[in-house]
């Protein structure tokens, strides 16, 4: 016959889940606790982080032209507006506004402690300050003030790392990197330094003599102070095709973000209206290189005239000629503004395009006008004609200087005038309150990770405490009866800690008989009577399949408890390998079972009396080199037998049967076998293998002791002692 279990299907008792995490109590707790401290510290060395935001309103040029179309093109002319404004966008977050406000306000330079600690951040948060303006970087650290006013590095040295140093009125530029000094120079003083390459280093730094600490200077690259500034800047368009872009920017300085959101949207409207104006800027460019020549050869015109009059006197102009020179005065007039419309549409169309065809026919039909006028000039008196010709230059070029004139001075006004088609429609207002960290939602976040992470420990605590839970798992999987249920007592860890630096273990039948585990073994006792009564069951081995189930716990307050009842009761200590029985009735460990089975001396000398009268102890002893082969020798059995005649039970604790071999040689001398099993820990496939070591070995097991029961178990208790017996 051999014991094996029954395999049962797996179900999940929730009452019992529940009551698992409720005896865990201390984990979840501690859990929780510990995500608290995690959250408090990241709020104490968190900054908080402000946010500001603006509107502008891109205006679309085309739209007034488009709207001509009808309704029936509206969703089409729509939809340019979206991408007008995804265009200003991308300006927006482009190195040419955002680089402008970087410089402006120095956000390219990068200032940090050397040493900035963790530890000092908790217990002084505030002790490093740095503020950006127009005028540089002002840091504040522990008392010790100074601003960096100017800053130019050679190109090698963008974006890296370098040691600032100061010492009585003085600083020095380490380079971290090869551990080199750059540059050495006086507070309060341009500094200027040529490079081997030529290229120079200009810094500038006011404060006072009483600098001492070292920091961390950085001058970043444009590419680089502009990809630092998109991590804390935005723009979008607010809803579809509304041409409304919102921005908004985040940092630590709520001054330092108001005023760096504000010069975007002064250097964005400002490039906008730069954009607009190109174009007029251009013709205003080309009329101020033309106009000089135009009257330049204005004068020369007038003065040949003038020389002609003055050179033949005063000529009548017959009614025919002041026909022909009105008429080629407008002919002229009409081929200039028709020239100056081919040039600006050969800029927008090409040659086959209708309206440049129709240009050209009507410079050609003025052509062929004013060669016919030509010719007919040409039949005039020499004098007359002339005259008129000499009239006719003059007058052409004067009507040409003054059409340039005038379209240069509307020009000039339009640019003075121009706005561009950007609308800032909010500017950025100082916040109030920060975005983040979010105190109390961190606060409740961390308590929710923490009890999870608490309820999961548990969790995987009880899976890995798949041992025996309930009695039925005995008695109807191994068909052997359990004789008693020992919960965890509430009592016995304050006496542990209390006797721990004594060297010693409380015995809990004697220091608190009321105790629910004392009156759990009384119960032991009686279904030992009554289930044995046949048997003569003097001898009574106690032994578990592991350490640590708690076989010398049950073995000494059932000792007690016999004794406490009139009978004559004899403990023994069988496990002479690491047994301490001894410690549980203050007695040092000195000679004991092992000096009786090796001859070393006699039963009487080892016998050791305790606080009750009715009961004796005998420890283990030395350890011996061979403890299995000396229980085999005979002696032992004599011994039992002599010790038979003089105690009413001899309870013997014996080393976990599946470590060594003694337990199943004990259990040949003795009446009654008990093994006990630890709630949750010990599972069925050790109690198997213990029942058939018994088995093979021609023993019987009389009855299981179910020991450390919880509140998990289903059975109603509530303790919080864990006996964590030493084998």
């Amino acid at each position: 016959m051999s014991y094996s279990t029954v395999k049962t299907e797996d179900t999940i008792d929730l009452k019992e889940l529940f009551f698992s995490l409720i005896a865990q109590w201390k984990l979840i707790s501690i859990c929780i606790l510990v995500s608290l401290l995690c959250a408090v510290l990241y709020l104490r060395v968190t900054p908080k982080v402000y946010a500001v935001d603006a509107m502008v309103q891109v205006e679309d040029k085309s739209g007034s032209s488009s709207a001509l179309l009808g309704k029936d093109l509206s969703g089409i002319i729509g939809a340019t507006g979206n991408q007008v404004a995804d265009g200003e966008v991308e300006i927006l977050k482009s190195r040419l506004v955002l680089g402008a406000t970087i410089k402006q306000l120095n956000l390219d330079i990068s200032i940090q402690p050397e040493h900035d600690s963790f530890l000092k951040k908790v217990f002084s948060p505030l002790h490093f300050n740095k503020s950006y303006s127009e005028q540089g970087v002002e840091v504040k650290d522990d008392g010790q003030n100074f601003i960096v006013k100017k800053l130019q590095v050679p190109q090698q040295f963008l974006d890296a790392k370098l040691l600032l140093a100061f010492s009585n009125g003085a600083y020095t530029l380490t380079d971290t990197e090869s551990n080199s000094v750059l540059l050495k120079g006086q507070l309060n003083k341009l500094e200027t330094l040529k490079s081997p390459s030529g290229e120079e280093w200009q810094i500038e730094i006011d404060g006072n003599s009483q600098l001492r600490n070292n920091y961390l200077l950085t001058k970043n690259a444009i590419t680089t102070a502009t990809t630092n500034f998109l991590s804390g800047f935005s723009a979008q368009e607010q809803g579809k095709q509304t041409n409304i872009i919102g921005l908004t920017y985040q940092g630590t300085d709520k001054e330092l973000i108001t005023h760096a959101l504000n010069n975007v949207l002064i250097n964005y409207k400002q490039q906008n209206i730069e954009s607009s104006s190109a174009q007029k800027a251009q013709t205003l460019s080309f009329l101020n290189k033309q106009l000089p020549e135009l009257r330049t050869d204005l004068d020369d015109a007038e003065k040949a005239f003038n020389r002609f009059r003055e050179k033949n006197n005063t000529v009548d102009i017959k009614q025919e000629a002041q026909l022909f020179l009105k008429q080629s005065v407008d002919l002229e007039t009409q081929k200039i503004v028709l020239k100056e419309k081919q040039a600006e549409f050969a800029t927008k169309y090409t040659a086959q395009h209708p309206m440049l065809q129709q240009v050209n026919a009507q410079l050609t039909a003025i052509d062929n006008k004013i060669s016919e006028l030509n010719s007919s000039l040409k039949k005039l008196p020499e004098t007359e004609r002339q005259y008129l010709q000499l009239y006719r230059e003059v007058e052409v070029k004067n009507e040409l200087y003054t059409n340039l004139l005038n379209t240069y001075q509307t020009m000039s006004v339009a640019k003075a005038g121009e706005i561009g088609n950007v609308r800032i429609i909010d500017t950025a207002v100082e916040p109030v309150k920060s975005i983040k960290p979010r105190s109390l939602i961190t606060l409740v976040l961390s308590v929710v990770i923490g009890l999870f992470l608490g309820i999961m420990g548990s969790l995987v605590r009880s899976l890995m405490r798949s041992g025996i839970k309930d009695t039925s798992e005995i008695e109807n999987e191994f068909d052997i009866p359990v004789y008693a249920t020992v919960p965890r007592s509430p009592q016995q860890l304050l006496k542990d800690k209390i006797l721990k630096k004594k060297n010693s273990v409380p015995v809990l039948a004697l220091k608190d008989s009321d105790d629910v585990a004392v009156e759990s073994l009384r119960s032991l006792r009686t279904a030992i009577h009554f289930a044995l009564a046949k048997t003569a069951n003097k001898v009574i081995m106690i032994s578990g399949a592991s350490p640590a189930v708690g076989k010398s716990f049950i073995s000494a307050n059932l000792a007690v408890i016999l004794a406490q009842s009139g009978s004559r009761i004899l403990l023994i200590d069988g496990d002479m390998r690491r047994g301490y029985l001894h410690k549980y009735f203050s007695h040092e460990n000195e000679q004991g079972l092992a000096e009786v089975l090796t001859e070393k001396a006699n039963i009487q000398t080892v016998l050791k009396n305790t606080e009750l009268e009715n009961l004796q102890f005998i420890g283990r002893g030395k350890n011996p080199s061979h403890p299995s082969e000396i229980l085999n020798t005979g002696l032992f059995e004599r011994m039992l037998d002599e010790l038979k005649t003089q105690y009413d039970h001899i309870i013997i604790d014996t080393p976990p049967v599946l470590a060594v071999t003694d337990a199943t040689i004990v259990s040949q001398f003795s009446d009654v076998n008990l093994v006990v099993v630890r709630f949750a820990k010990t599972d069925k496939k050790e109690l198997e293998l213990t029942l058939n070591r018994f088995l093979n070995a021609d023993s019987q097991i009389h009855g299981v002791v179910l020991n450390d029961i919880q509140r998990s178990g289903g059975y109603g208790y509530n303790y919080s002692y864990d006996y964590k017996a030493k084998e």
